[in-house]
């Protein structure tokens, strides 16, 4: 039996990701693999390390990749920060929040949360009563959960975690790259991140960064595997609890070590070194502002087509709108019509959001006004098809006029 070549069809992705992939990542993705150890690929990797201390904004050596989605990323951090036994606390706002508390329970942690409604983000002072509360070796708090398209504002929580001694994890996956996130400023201990949203890659490979605190925690956890040992190497009879996603051995392998613990995904890496060499060369600043621009534009339009936003507006990703779906309106059905008549994808959403719901992306390579105005014109009419009563141009006026008043 034969099977013929892949060919898939052309989709403006405009969901909450994965998004369209910039054409300039995808190229680079097609370059001549080397070796692990070539000296070409050794440079790629510190030049891939050096980038995303920009895209991070931190000094930490420790910045690298882990071969694997975005959740490779949260879990490498975690099964790493995480002994068995030890007080996390979770503060939890949307879908994502559910899944740091599910990680770190199967760490063996002792796990304590907190829950806001989906729609809102923390007051930082409850946050902060809730470490003195609970007393946590760590906390782990999503930055942006996409579930909900919110951002948790997180500075006053870093500065409070450092007073208290406590480690700070956060998941900003869904937000670095389009929104502001200062690593070092925040007193950010770990972040992981994926490729797949405002970084305008593929899934499938996750930047990381640890603070030197997070790195002495996990040095103090370090155990070689039997087989690239040799005489100094340290072995402990309670390792990290994963072979795969032990930062220990990654650093080491990303060190001047060299360690070898696995294959470097070298593809994946030449797509994640581009991704961070474009937002280098644009600045930082200015794809967050790119990003809020576009996503601004794309709020303004779906308000001007007469649809109502979900969620505490105030403190909304740039890059993820989320619309409540009309009344009377099959939510998807016209999620299905927009991707079989105009091949533009959007989302809906999890738990009790879904169906209620949906969530627009305005991220990455996707963050121009070609993508929003071309999204909202043909929103228009496939609402107006399912029976919505919709302003003839709103969406499109009314992104216009945004434009306008910033052009």
């Amino acid at each position: 039996m034969t099977h013929p070549a892949i060919h898939p069809p052309h989709r403006l992705l405009m969901g909450p990701g994965p998004i369209t992939a910039d054409p300039r990542v995808l190229r680079a993705m097609s370059a001549a693999l080397v070796g692990q150890y070539d000296p070409v690929m050794t440079g790629y990797m510190a030049e891939t390390q050096a980038l995303y201390r920009e895209v991070f904004r931190t000094g930490n050596a420790a910045t690298l990749l882990v071969d694997g989605t975005s959740r490779a990323g949260i879990e490498a951090a975690l099964v790493s920060l995480i002994e068995p036994g030890d007080r996390v606390l979770v503060p939890i706002f949307g879908r994502f929040g559910f899944l740091l508390q599910e990680i770190a329970a199967r760490c063996g942690a002792e796990v304590h949360t907190i829950e806001r409604e989906w729609g809102e983000v923390f007051p930082p002072e409850q946050v902060i009563a809730a470490l003195d509360e609970v007393r946590p070796k760590l906390l782990a708090l999503v930055h942006g959960d996409t579930s909900t398209t919110l951002a948790q504002p997180l500075a006053e929580i870093g500065a409070a975690c450092r007073e208290r001694g406590i480690l700070f994890y956060t998941d900003v996956t869904a937000s670095l790259g389009g929104n502001e996130f200062a690593a070092d400023a925040w007193g950010v201990d770990a972040a992981t991140a994926g490729l797949q949203k405002c970084l305008a890659g593929p899934s499938g490979s996750s930047p990381i960064t640890l603070s030197d605190r997070a790195v002495a925690v996990i040095e103090a956890r370090k155990s070689i595997e039997a087989g690239i040992r040799d005489d100094d190497s340290q072995v402990l009879a309670q390792p990290i609890r994963s072979n795969y996603f032990d930062l220990g051995q990654i650093l080491d392998y990303w060190g001047e070590k060299r360690l070898n613990h696995h294959t470097e995904a070298t593809s994946m890496l030449y797509a994640a070194r581009e991704c961070a060499r474009l937002l280098a060369e644009e600045g930082m600043a200015a794809a967050v502002a790119r990003h809020a621009l576009h996503g601004g534009a794309m709020a303004a339009g779906l308000t001007g087509l007469g649809l109502e936003l979900f969620g505490d507006q105030a403190h909304r990703m740039n890059n993820v709108i989320g619309v409540v779906i009309p009344a009377g309106v099959d939510g998807e059905a016209v999620r299905g019509a927009l991707l079989a008549d105009y091949a533009i994808e959007i989302g809906t959403s999890f738990g009790p959001l879904h169906g209620r719901i949906w969530r627009i992306g305005v991220m990455g390579y996707n963050a121009r006004r070609d993508a929003v105005l071309t999204t909202l014109a043909a929103l228009e009419q496939v609402l107006r098809r399912a029976g919505a009563a919709v302003p003839s141009g709103g969406g499109v006026d009314a992104a216009l006029a945004h434009y306008g008043a910033r052009a």
